[in-house]
């Protein structure tokens, strides 16, 4: 965009004198910047040096302007995406939560006016949809407070050694109610791998993509949890035999928000998939590292992200 131009007011600055010198404005037609003083206590200064004294602050102005108008520009930008996010997360938010409340909501009536009509196992079903569901509902609202958080700038690592081994055991044992017929194994290092990390972000992390292999993938499905040194980083991996994720999606699937190439609708609106996997880049890039997704062979998903290595000190 064209700089504002300078008036003749404003081209025609006035030089206020300030005992051995003078002061030059540095201003647009409608705005002043500043002012800029010039000391010559050895002589005058000629309407020359005056003259280039003027135009180069004249330039000054006219970049001072620019760069004003730039910095509204990226405001307004930065306004305007952030207002699209918000969007974006009230929609996807109404979307999510619409089936697991209205879920609740049925059974609780239906046990609310049963008569004793249902069977045992009848009952015990309804309930069990109910607990799940509500587990759900505190995962994502978790995810969406943490990566709140994140958004903000207010979130603050509390960084330890941890044994990588005790943290899957932590996350797993979150997991324990939903696992169902699916089969987790924990896969031991052949070393003892300590990562310099904080711990409840990074079981976060773990729970949320071991989660998603869970609902993702049908049952009897097996899932695996290991992790390997490699070099100063440790590499943490989640791979399951499910259905895998499709290759169009692949650079996308830790964006929020973003619909699948066959999706009608947000990729986390069925379980939060998209904001948990956004969450999970924050926390991992957060701690220095990186997270990516690839096929397992012969099928299936497998999620890996890199965490700081920590030395094992051997007291003697």
């Amino acid at each position: 965009a064209p700089a504002p131009p300078v008036s003749a007011e404003a081209s025609e600055i006035v030089s206020i004198p300030m005992g051995d010198g003078i002061f030059l404005p540095v201003r647009t037609h409608d705005e002043a910047f500043g002012v800029v003083g010039i000391r010559a206590a050895e002589r005058d200064i000629d309407s020359f040096e005056l003259s280039i004294a003027r135009s180069i602050i004249g330039e000054c102005a006219l970049e001072l302007a620019r760069e004003r108008e730039a910095r509204e520009r990226e405001e307004a930008a930065v306004l305007a995406r952030n207002e699209q996010l918000r969007a974006n997360l009230l929609r996807s938010l109404g979307h999510d939560l619409r089936t697991p409340l209205t879920a609740i909501s049925g059974a609780a009536a239906i046990l609310r006016d049963d008569s004793g009509r249902l069977a045992p196992e009848q009952r015990r079903a309804l309930l069990d949809d109910v607990y799940h569901d509500s587990l759900w509902l505190i995962d994502m609202v978790e995810n969406l407070l943490t990566i709140t958080h994140f958004d903000e700038g207010t979130i603050k690592l509390t960084l330890n050694s941890e044994l990588i081994d005790d943290i899957f055991e932590a996350a797993v044992s979150h997991l324990a109610n939903q696992a169902g017929e699916h089969h987790i194994v924990i896969e031991p290092a052949d070393e003892i791998l300590l990562v310099r990390i904080d711990a409840s972000l990074i079981i976060q992390v773990l729970t949320n993509l071991v989660g998603n292999a869970i609902k993702y993938t049908p049952a009897g499905s097996t899932i695996r949890l290991y992790a390997r040194r490699e070099g100063a980083l440790v590499r943490v991996t989640v791979a399951d035999d499910g259905p895998g994720v499709a290759d169009d999606d692949k650079p996308h699937v830790f964006d929020r928000f973003y619909s699948g190439a066959k999706a009608e609708r947000p990729a986390d609106a069925q379980r939060s998939f998209g904001l948990g996997l956004a969450l999970c880049r924050s926390i991992v890039e957060a701690h220095g590292g990186a997270i990516e997704v690839h096929d397992n062979v012969p099928h299936g998903a497998v999620f890996s992200f890199t965490l700081p290595a920590e030395e094992v000190a051997i007291h003697g």
